[in-house]
């Protein structure tokens, strides 16, 4: 793992499909399709690629000319070609832009990255087409990045780089007391040590049961307690009514009878 980087240096479609590049076998067909294609950059395909940007994820309304006015601000441009459909021409959502010198090119490369053009981010790399060794582009079950929805995510690249892979030490042998005779002895002690531990572990745990027991019931005491007390409120609630509503009645014959004495006299 010496060699490690979170950016391929050479494109290897079995290794693109991996989250660290350490996967042995491919994972889904689109790599397998990727592993047995044979492609060949487009030779018709003009330009100097060390000095080529590409650029995706553009509004599908976006102009060679909006491309113009937004990347001529890190440096002279002498190429912009925005892929278009042969058949509608209409825009596929990526271009590739060249610059006159590598210092505008690098400049752009960091800077452009997620910038916001006609409502979109756009994604901005180096090509890689003719510039990275053994590159197969998406449609052929290659290239780099991806969305999660389709599972077929591609790393290595600048949008989704390799993880560094954890490095697990070798302790097989130990754990079955392989090796020398220290080993040995120290594999029987550490099981021990377990065995020890777990016994521990039993215990604690049946020691534990009984409270978990005391305080589920303590929790049924409290809800029926609860209950009780919350039934008790409501017949009280009922009594006050009831009380209410006899004494408003009384009240009410009383006013009567004082009114029908009145009017006799």
């Amino acid at each position: 793992m010496n060699d490690w980087a979170p950016i391929a240096k050479e494109y290897d479609p079995l290794k693109a499909g991996s989250i660290d590049g350490t996967d042995e076998e491919p994972h889904d067909r689109a790599i397998w399709r990727a592993m047995l294609a044979r492609y060949v950059p487009n030779k018709g395909v003009t330009g100097d690629p060390h000095l080529t940007l590409f650029v995706a994820r553009l509004n599908l309304q976006t102009t060679e000319e909006k491309l113009k006015e937004v990347f001529s601000r890190y440096g002279d441009i002498r190429k912009i070609r925005l892929v278009r459909d042969l058949v509608t021409g209409f825009s596929k959502g990526y271009a590739f832009i060249e610059y006159k010198e590598e210092r505008a090119l690098l400049k752009a490369h960091r800077d452009a990255n997620r910038l916001v053009i006609d409502q979109h981010e756009i994604f901005v790399d180096f090509e890689l087409e003719r510039t990275l060794k053994g590159w197969i582009p998406r449609r052929l079950g290659g290239g780099f990045g991806g969305k999660k929805e389709s599972g077929q995510l591609r790393f290595g690249g600048r949008d989704r780089p390799f993880r560094k892979p954890i490095n697990l030490p070798n302790v097989k042998n130990d754990f079955y007391g392989e090796g020398s005779a220290e080993k040995r002895n120290f594999s029987r002690e550490g099981t021990r040590d377990w065995r020890t531990r777990d016994r521990d572990h039993e215990r604690s745990r049946e020691k534990r049961w009984p409270e978990r027991e005391r305080s589920w019931a303590w929790g049924d005491s409290e809800r029926e307690r609860d209950s009780k007390d919350e039934r008790s409120r409501g017949r009280d609630r009922k009594d006050r009514d009831r009380k209410d509503r006899e004494r408003d009645r009384s009240r009410e014959r009383d006013t009567k009878k004082q009114r029908d004495e009145d009017k006799h006299r």
